[in-house]
């Protein structure tokens, strides 16, 4: 029986990417729930049915899956600096619950939404697919807990449970709450620059894309054997820009002046070097402005092969970046107005 004859979970369904997710599967006459930590009105309007709590919580956990056939573990804690336990609460231990209760209720399909950052090396990445291995080491608390993650979604699988990861790349779109926002204040304080010429090319992914991915991988886990269960796909547009390239069509899209200052990579090194120890000694709130991590991904190639996504999922982005661009930018006008 196919996975959309039963409710849905999403977890974090009240985030960028969950609720872009939810807004789907409803548009599809889905029976959706989401577990969150809060309450959002704007799920209620679409009559989801929200569990609020933890999901390193069991109770928690068991309430959101029962009666469900299929998750979409979407929330994660996200960031470049904070807590170690906090991520591992949050990534790990939430997705060792999910895939505990998903075998007590006999919960069939698992689409986790993983990142291409669990592969990411200082190096960067230049085409690569999903045959390079996962590093032992990496350099944020967010990437180790995503990894470790990621290996127990796609480790559980069996025929009771079908499990997927998708690795989607650098996600944007109209009612981003992360990185466009972020990137137009730093743009108007005069506090944004590229690492590098900003010559390399990354892919990134519009939101939609993203979502479509997500559904063609809970229907590539109905076929029998499934081609994609027990694996993870790389996920984005397909279309690498360089960094600056895009990053300014990012900023023109939002009316907030481009960016033409930058920074040797070696400075950048060297002062997320310094700040990530300034940072560990002294009681600071939020992020370094820069860190070790932040200077490679900005200054490294990050694109990968979607030949995998699209033999098996039959994924293929269906909103390029230039239409993107200009939904992306019809919305900021009607923001803005």
């Amino acid at each position: 029986m196919s996975w959309r004859a039963h409710p849905v979970l999403v977890t974090g369904g009240g985030g960028f990417i969950g609720g872009a997710i939810v807004r789907r599967l409803c548009s599809m006459g889905l029976k959706v729930r989401s577990v969150s930590r809060n309450h959002y009105p704007a799920l209620a309007e679409l009559g989801v049915e929200q569990v609020q709590g933890d999901l390193a919580d069991r109770a928690t956990v068991r309430e959101a899956l029962d009666g469900c056939g299929t998750v979409f573990h979407v929330a994660a804690m996200a960031g470049i600096w904070g807590d170690p336990k906090a991520f591992h609460r949050s990534n790990v231990l939430a997705t060792q619950n999910l895939l505990a209760g998903c075998r007590e209720l006999e919960v069939t399909r698992f689409v986790f939404t993983s990142s291409p950052s669990v592969s990411q090396t200082d190096s960067g990445c230049a085409g690569g697919d999903e045959s390079q291995p996962i590093p032992d080491q990496h350099r944020t608390d967010y990437q180790a807990t995503k990894a470790q993650s990621e290996k127990m979604v796609l480790d559980a699988y069996c025929e009771a449970l079908r499990t997927v990861a998708l690795r989607p790349r650098l996600v944007w779109g109209p009612g981003d709450p992360h990185l466009l926002p972020r990137l137009v204040d730093r743009s108007w304080s005069g506090r944004l620059a590229m690492v590098g010429g900003g010559d390399e090319l990354i892919d990134s992914s519009y939101i939609e894309n993203v979502v479509d991915a997500h559904v063609l991988a809970a229907d590539a886990l109905d076929q029998v054997p499934s081609p994609c269960a027990g694996k993870a796909y790389f996920i984005s547009n397909g279309e690498p820009r360089s960094m600056s390239t895009l990053i300014n069509q990012l900023l023109s899209a939002a009316g907030a002046p481009v960016v033409h200052k930058n920074i040797p990579v070696w400075l950048a090194v060297f002062a997320g070097t310094v700040l990530e120890g300034i940072w560990s000694t002294l009681p600071l709130k939020g992020e370094p402005p820069m860190t070790r991590f932040l200077a490679y991904q900005l200054s490294t190639p990050n694109w990968y092969e979607l030949g995998n996504a699209r033999r098996d999922l039959g994924y293929e982005p269906k909103v390029s970046l230039d239409e993107g661009l200009d939904l992306l930018a019809e919305h900021w006008s009607n923001k803005e107005a």
